[in-house]
């Protein structure tokens, strides 16, 4: 499948042109590790101590299988291809999100990704490599950041990012069906998967802090403009009280109308001390 971009009319063309920090990181760290398993001619042995074989995950604790299964590929048109499609989609997002929070989701699709494979093939012994779990997951999030992009398909068929997206989300999702392929279709699906749960609980959580730092303002106001209406009540009684005594005397108030003095001015004098 090949593609391109054309941005919308009217819209500068984005045409990535250098590679950001992350994706030099990565591209330059995958390559290498191809060349290394290419030129020991041990691939096999590679595979199956750091490529994610499920079986062996929970049966001899390779716990690393995992993290490491993304380094490694099938094939120079296996990692070839992979490296393009996160050059391509992952540049812009790096420089919208930053470094960090690039490599974050990255790795947390990737891991959440292999992991998922796992759980559902806990008896498989075939290795499962590249980083592909990891690259559906930024292609999820190109496809929902910038909706409206024109990817087009064989240099020639123009459709809108997130309709290319949701079409490669049903090719993985029929195909995971499937269980002659050697292709680990529920490894690109749980890597979409997982990206949209990381991109929806962002969005989410947003709100939800919105929500709380507004309604924690809106009582702090609330509280203050009550302890204001109190003091002033307070002040407006024992003002009364007063004016009576230098009008008539102390004793002329009656012995209710002194506790209320009393408890007037000592809970004036208490909100004075807080404030």
């Amino acid at each position: 499948m090949k593609y391109q971009f054309q941005s919308n009319p009217g819209e500068l063309s984005y045409r990535p042109s250098l590679f950001t920090d992350s994706i030099k990181l990565l591209v330059s760290v995958n390559f290498g590790v191809f060349l290394l398993q290419s030129l020991s001619g041990s691939e096999r042995l590679f595979f199956e101590l750091f490529g994610l074989v499920p079986k062996q995950i929970w049966s001899q604790f390779m716990i690393w299988q995992p993290v490491t299964y993304l380094f490694f590929h099938g094939g120079i048109w296996h990692v070839l291809i992979n490296m393009f499609v996160l050059w391509m989609f992952g540049s812009e997002l790096e420089r919208l999100w930053g470094k960090q929070h690039f490599l974050k989701y990255y790795f947390i699709t990737g891991i959440g990704s292999g992991i998922i494979t796992t759980i559902f093939s806990l008896h498989s012994i075939t290795p499962v490599v590249g980083a592909s779990g990891a690259v559906f997951g930024v292609l999820l999030a190109y496809g929902l950041t910038y909706p409206n992009r024109i990817v087009y398909l064989y240099g020639i068929i123009p459709i809108k990012s997130i309709l290319f997206v949701i079409g490669i989300g049903v090719i993985a999702f029929i195909s995971s069906f499937n269980g002659t392929t050697q292709i680990s279709h529920i490894t690109h699906l749980a890597g979409m998967a997982i990206g949209y749960i990381m991109l929806k609980r962002r969005w989410q959580w947003k709100d939800i802090w919105f929500s709380i730092r507004k309604k924690t303002l809106e009582y702090q106001i609330q509280r203050e403009e009550k302890k204001i209406s109190r003091r002033q009540e307070l002040e407006q009684d024992i003002n009364r009280l007063l004016d009576k005594i230098n009008r008539d005397g102390f004793h002329s108030l009656s012995e209710e109308e002194e506790k209320q003095l009393y408890e007037n001015s000592k809970s004036l004098s208490h909100h004075k001390k807080k404030d």
